[in-house]
This record gives C-alpha cells, sequence and structure tokens, in this order.
C-alpha cells in the first residue's frame, strides 16, 4: 500500500500552484459571500489531508481495486437517485447532516482511476469493437444516473474526460476520424432541430439558456446574469474595484448576479482585482495542467500516465467552460472554476485528484 519514495521526485511546484489558488479563491468568496468562506477554508484543511494520504498511497493499489471504485461510484449515484436532496429543482446531492455531498463531482475523479485501469488492462484490443461497446456500456450507466438529476453540464464534462481517457489509452486515429465523420453532420443536425420552435429534444430552460446567449435583448429575463457577469469583468479594468468593496453597483453589493461565490465566481475576480486577478488566475490553472501533463510524460507505465491526463483534462475543460461563460463565449451553465469557485465536495475532490497526480510523480519512469 505505502512504498519509499525519493523526496526529489515530490512535485512540491504542484502544491505550491494549488494552495495559492486555492487561497485567492477563499479570499474572492469571502468578498463573494462572507458566509462560505468558513466552508471553504475546511473544505481546503481537509482537502490537504486527503491530499497527503493518497499522496503517500501506491496508485497501483488503489488501481487493484476498480471494480469497487466503480460499483462504489454507481452506489453514491443511486442514492442520490432514491434519496438525494433536492435544490433549486435538481436532486444532486445527500445530506450527511454536517454537510451536503455531491456525488457526481466525485464521479468524475472515480471514472478516471476505473478507466485508467480498464483502458491499461485491455490495451492491446482497445480498437476490438468488444472493448469499444463495454468501456461505452460501462460509461453509459454513471452517466444516465448523472444526466437524470438533472446535470447536463457535468454529464458533458464526464464525457470530454472519457474521450481524452480513450485518446491516451490508444484509440486508433482511424476510429476517431470516423466519429468525427459522423459527430460533426450529427451537431449541425442537432443545432437546426433545437432551434426549431416547439422542439422537444432538450428541456425548456436548456432551451431558454440557448437563446439567451444567443438573443440576449429577447430573451433578458434569462440573460441578465451573464450579462451583468460581461459588464462586471470589464468594470473592474486593469486593477479592480478591490476585495470586499462597498461600492453598490457591484454584482455581489447589488444582488445582480445570484450565486456569485459559485458558477459566476470569474465574475468577481475580474471586478474586484481586474484584469492582473483575471490573469493570475488563469496562470494558476494553467501551470497546474502543465505540471500534470509533465508528471504524465514520466510516469512509469501508462495507468499513472492515463491519470494525469485525466485529471489535467478535468481541470483545463472546466476552466474553459467556466471562464467562456462568465466572458459570454458560451451559453451559461452551472460549472464551477476549479479550486476557486465555492463547493466542498468539489474542492475535496480536486485535493485527492492531485494527491493522486502526485503520487504518480513519485514513481517516475526513471525507476
Amino acid at each position: 500500500m505505502f512504498r519509499q519514495y525519493q523526496l526529489r521526485d515530490f512535485r512540491l511546484r504542484l502544491v505550491v500552484f494549488v494552495y495559492a489558488i486555492t487561497i485567492l479563491g477563499i479570499l474572492i468568496i469571502g468578498s463573494a459571500r462572507a458566509e462560505s468562506q468558513s466552508q471553504q477554508v475546511i473544505g481546503m484543511a481537509l482537502g490537504t489531508a486527503a491530499m497527503l494520504f493518497f499522496a503517500l498511497v501506491d496508485y497501483h493499489y488503489m488501481l487493484n481495486f476498480y471494480w469497487l471504485i466503480y460499483g462504489l461510484n454507481l452506489v453514491f449515484l443511486l442514492a442520490v437517485r432514491f434519496g438525494g436532496t433536492i435544490v433549486n429543482g435538481a436532486r444532486r446531492w445527500l445530506d450527511l447532516g454536517f454537510f451536503r455531498f455531491q456525488p457526481s463531482e466525485l464521479t468524475k475523479l472515480l471514472l478516471i482511476l476505473f478507466f485508467a485501469r480498464f483502458f491499461s488492462r485491455y490495451r492491446e484490443w482497445i480498437n476490438n469493437w468488444k472493448v469499444l461497446l463495454a468501456s461505452g456500456v460501462l460509461l453509459a450507466v454513471p452517466l444516465y444516473l448523472v444526466v437524470e438529476q438533472p446535470d447536463l453540464s457535468t454529464t458533458i464534462t464526464i464525457l470530454f474526460i472519457f474521450c481524452v481517457l480513450i485518446y491516451i489509452g490508444g484509440l486508433s486515429y482511424k476510429i476517431i476520424g470516423a466519429v468525427l465523420a459522423f459527430l460533426i453532420p450529427s451537431a449541425i443536425i442537432f443545432i437546426n432541430l433545437i432551434m426549431q420552435e416547439g422542439q422537444k429534444i432538450l428541456d425548456e430552460y436548456q432551451f431558454e439558456r440557448i437563446m439567451a446567449w444567443l438573443n440576449p435583448a429577447e430573451y433578458a429575463d434569462d440573460a441578465y446574469q451573464q450579462q451583468n457577469s460581461i459588464i462586471a469583468i470589464g468594470s473592474g479594468q486593469l486593477y479592480g474595484k478591490g476585495l470586499y468593496n462597498n461600492d453598490i453597483s457591484s454584482v455581489k453589493n447589488g444582488n445582480f448576479i445570484a450565486e456569485p461565490q459559485t458558477d459566476f465566481i470569474f465574475a468577481v475576480t475580474g471586478e474586484e482585482l481586474g484584469f492582473i486577478g483575471c490573469a493570475a488566475v488563469i496562470i494558476l490553472l494553467a501551470l497546474i495542467v502543465m505540471e500534470c501533463l509533465w508528471i504524465a510524460r514520466n510516469a512509469r507505465e501508462q495507468e499513472g500516465t492515463i491519470i494525469c491526463c485525466g485529471f489535467g483534462g478535468l481541470i483545463a475543460f472546466q476552466s474553459l467552460v467556466n471562464i467562456c461563460v462568465a466572458t459570454g463565449l458560451l451559453p451559461n451553465t452551472g460549472l464551477p472554476l476549479p479550486f476557486v469557485s465555492y463547493g466542498l465536495t468539489s474542492l475535496v475532490m480536486l485535493y485527492m485528484g492531485t494527491g493522486i497526480v502526485l503520487n504518480v510523480g513519485l514513481q517516475p519512469k526513471k525507476y
């Protein structure tokens, strides 16, 4: 379970980057909604303990129980489906008394671990239709449970992570080309269908979010958060208005954005810390992703490479989507900004993933 590691292989830079952006996020959350700051500090403390534990536990030992990991994930998701807490019309949380746990956040990490071992075990047959079909079914079961919560943004994130994992696992370029040849025209047809009046493909709120992004003037009630986010980021200019300011026209003091400490935390960052603060957040996230990829490149075997690339892909995708939503480049969707947005489950999960990546780094291929 535990190994004798070389301290010189410990990627201290990754830990520094993670702590730097977490502390910055805690400060921004405190400014956006003060009562949420203490919970995020608790999340950082719990995350630190989890990170240290998983950094020391041999990830090969964990992957030996990959079917147990998959089953545990399904148990959590089924518990949400049949006994979860409903908030704002969505059943995504388990109420544990002292805090609410969101299993779909943990699903992202557990599926990375499961498919790291699955694709490594069948790497010689990964382009065989039976393995591809099996991996598709294994993905579809938890994916269905997540999309039924409903949680479309997390569903899309999991799909992206899976694409990264199977590509790193050795998927043939011929298959990738064939899939793209099918998906691109299908996507064009799909977009045309959902733009039709009275369409039944998307839920009403999903359709309205897309239309609000395309035509904010006509769908003003649905577009106001995103439009206010763009105004807030622009109003911060270079240096911002400062954390904990009392400007009544700011997004936090004027209540122009609901729940600014979560999905639109980047708007608060831009308004209060300006371009410099936004750049700092983006640079730190980019550095974390680059560290994950560097560790992946030097991993001892394919399992470690898949884990690091999958976790790096998770951070990169969520960061890109969150920032694009806050700046109006994508339709409004509920994805948190990694390490910055408020969320106990999300933060602890990210620290757990960081610990596993650190353990991969402690076992480089030079040994």
